[in-house]
């Protein structure tokens, strides 16, 4: 499944540390079974594009247009549930902007290293990023319904299956609009090593070393809110599963299924 919400948690647990000879990481591993329907007023959970069943104002559960009644404990669980999931939302929303700035940062000291501060490259690279942080943030506006599928986030198909290949797309459009300014730029380095190709390759390699540590560094942050908005979505998962028990018009229903890998491995 291919949602916002893995897509963010990729991008946040894309850094892995090593300590004491060995690394940990984590898979968040979200699937849903049908759509869900955020606005300012109602959560609507629908298979096929046809509601099935609505939370309105956090407490009250209608069945086609119908109240259904609840017990106290019902409703405060339906309330927690429903809170859960809306809060959700801006979780999503700051770690995808947050992966998008860590991408510029990315940007700026791999090319300014090599190019010089201010450079063609990292200028226009930063420019069409920006523009696409400016979309993502624009579609998470409190002004707009929020909408997610199995098939994804379908806020007008930005983030439809192309939206990988825009990212890409402008990287490699400008990379290749800037050839001549890296060969020279490689050039003027291979001079700096005296035509030594294996110092110019020794060079390189720390330069590289070092703006992966640098981003690993900055991305730890962003691992942890990634790993934290995991554990939301599993809570709600659970939750999901005591409103099925609790409540027999919604025991036939099943949205959210969540859960963590953690993986192991020895260096």
């Amino acid at each position: 499944m291919k949602t916002l919400i893995a897509t963010a948690l990729i991008i946040a647990s894309s850094a892995s540390y090593a300590h004491d000879n060995s690394f940990s990481s984590d898979s968040c591993n979200v699937d849903l079974t049908g759509g869900i329907n955020i606005n300012s007023k109602n959560i609507t959970f629908s298979k096929d594009k046809m509601p099935l069943y609505t939370i309105s104002n956090n407490d009250i559960l209608l069945i086609n247009g119908e109240e259904v009644y609840l017990t106290s404990s019902q409703q405060s669980l339906l309330r927690e549930y429903s809170t859960s999931i809306r809060n959700v939302v801006p979780e999503v929303k700051v770690i995808a902007l947050d992966a998008i700035d860590l991408a510029i940062d990315g940007v700026n000291l791999a090319f300014n290293e090599l190019l010089g501060e201010g450079n063609n490259v990292s200028s226009e690279l930063t420019t069409q990023l920006t523009g696409i942080r400016g979309e993502v943030e624009a579609e998470f506006s409190k002004h707009k319904d929020f909408y997610i599928d199995e098939d994804g986030f379908a806020g007008e198909d930005f983030f439809g299956d192309d939206f990988e290949q825009r990212i890409e797309s402008a990287v490699e459009s400008t990379i290749q609009n800037s050839l001549g300014s890296l060969m020279i730029a490689v050039g003027q380095e291979m001079l700096f090593s005296g035509g030594d190709m294996d110092a110019f390759g020794s060079k390189m390699e720390k330069f590289g070393e070092q703006i992966e540590h640098e981003m690993e560094a900055r991305g730890a942050g962003l691992e942890k809110r990634g790993e934290a908005l995991c554990q939301s979505i599993i809570a709600i998962d659970k939750m999901e599963e005591q409103l099925k028990d609790s409540i027999d018009e919604l025991s036939g229903y099943n949205f959210i299924t969540a859960s963590e890998t953690k993986h192991h491995n020895k260096a």
